[in-house]
């Protein structure tokens, strides 16, 4: 059978006016664990999710893969408490209440793999993101808290806390530098680091009467700055005056907690409601994406993590879930680069004549020209190629 490109592109075209869904290609899944009473998902990495769930009243550290049924429970024993905030490769990162004690702590995929972080002299420490082979957080030293690294135990820690500040907190990390805030004069101030308390550089906006960096990638950093008022988000290169304010039209207070370098993930409550929604940026405020919501009745809502495999784009959070009134943990998927058929990162004819040759034909959902991942091969593919046309997808996560 010969197809009429003219008339597919026709049909397409009008799929498109009519349907924002069959262009938007996201899918989301609650990862809310069966039997728990509330679960978040903070930090993702490839196809994992970390975070935690209110297991028989306590916190547990949690790992998923992609589903509730894949949720592994890293509870250490004898444990009264532990939470995960960040993965890395097959490696997480948080703490646990040990002996009435939280201790910042390194999981390697199961509770009984648990390492102690936890400093000599510190009273409280928890690791919040991972690198490579780094970790940071925050460990409390003579009852102030101390932004700090480590390199995968205890003895490796190494103090960020920069001279003038009367507490700080190391958030994320990406190759030698590390993100977080440090309180200046009694209030935060978005913070980066190199690798030693001497490289410290203050992200504060001027005007800011606070600000909080929540997330880094490469030269990127991204959290809030508020300005007499509610937070909104924003994004640095380095600098105090790099600030861009991602605050998107009618958005009462935002922030933004993750980053790819061209794309950053966080929530925006607009004016009309007040209620947080999460949404993705690209690095401006016009760019705001909001994410779908699951069926049913969601209240606050947030995407807290973003990774790109080069065929997935995965995003973290949680939301309030208004029928039984708790959080719980979601992950959202699309197609990496949508429209894109052939794996170039770019979308036009080349992605057409994948879907031409491949019409009508069952497929692997999302693979191949199969761009809406219903298993088959049609209008709604071409459609998603139209509307994302002469794109260029934001490079690889490295």
């Amino acid at each position: 059978m010969r197809t009429n490109v003219s008339n597919l592109f026709c049909a397409a075209a009008v799929l498109v006016v009519g349907t924002r869904v069959l262009a938007s290609g996201w899918t989301v899944t609650n990862l809310h664990p069966a039997g728990a009473g509330q679960s978040f998902a903070y930090g993702a990495s490839g196809a994992q999710q970390a975070g935690f769930a209110s297991v028989g009243g306590f916190g547990h550290a949690s790992l998923w893969s992609g589903t509730a049924a894949s949720w592994v429970d890293l509870h250490p024993a004898g444990a009264t408490g532990s939470q995960a905030y960040g993965v890395f490769g097959a490696r997480q990162v948080g703490f646990a209440n040990i002996s009435g004690v939280q201790r910042a702590s390194l999981w390697n995929g199961t509770a009984a793999s648990r390492i102690d972080l936890h400093p000599a002299g510190a009273t409280r420490s928890e690791a919040r993101a991972m690198a490579g082979t780094q970790q940071a957080g925050t460990a409390t030293l003579g009852g102030n808290d101390h932004a700090g690294l480590w390199s995968g135990t205890a003895a490796s820690w190494v103090d960020l806390h920069p001279a003038g500040s009367t507490s700080s907190e190391a958030r994320a990390i990406s190759g030698t530098q590390q993100a977080g805030l440090a309180v200046v004069m009694g209030n935060p101030h978005a913070s980066l680091w190199s690798g030693a308390a001497a490289s410290w550089t203050d992200l504060n906006p001027a005007g800011a009467t606070r600000s909080t960096a929540y997330g880094i990638f490469g030269a990127q950093q991204v959290g809030s700055a508020s300005f007499g008022g509610n937070p909104v988000a924003g994004l640095w290169n380095g600098t105090a005056a790099s600030w861009t304010n991602l605050n998107p039209v009618g958005g009462g207070h935002s922030e933004a907690y993750a980053t790819l370098g061209t794309r950053q993930a966080g929530y925006t409550a607009f004016t009309i409601n007040n209620i947080r929604r999460p949404g993705l940026w690209s690095g401006t405020a016009a760019s705001w994406e909001s994410l779908p919501l699951p069926s049913g009745s969601w209240g606050d809502t947030v995407a807290t993590s973003i990774w790109d495999d080069g065929t997935t784009l995965y995003v973290a959070g949680y939301g309030v879930n208004n029928a039984s009134g708790g959080n719980e943990a979601l992950l959202w998927k699309r197609p990496s680069c949508p429209g894109d058929a052939n794996g170039d990162r770019g979308v036009g004819l080349a992605d057409i004549a994948i879907i031409i040759q491949q019409w009508d034909q069952t497929v692997s959902p999302g693979t191949g020209g199969d761009l809406d991942a219903d298993g088959s091969v049609g209008l709604a593919d071409i459609a998603i190629v139209i509307q994302n046309w002469a794109i260029n997808c934001p490079p690889l996560a490295q």
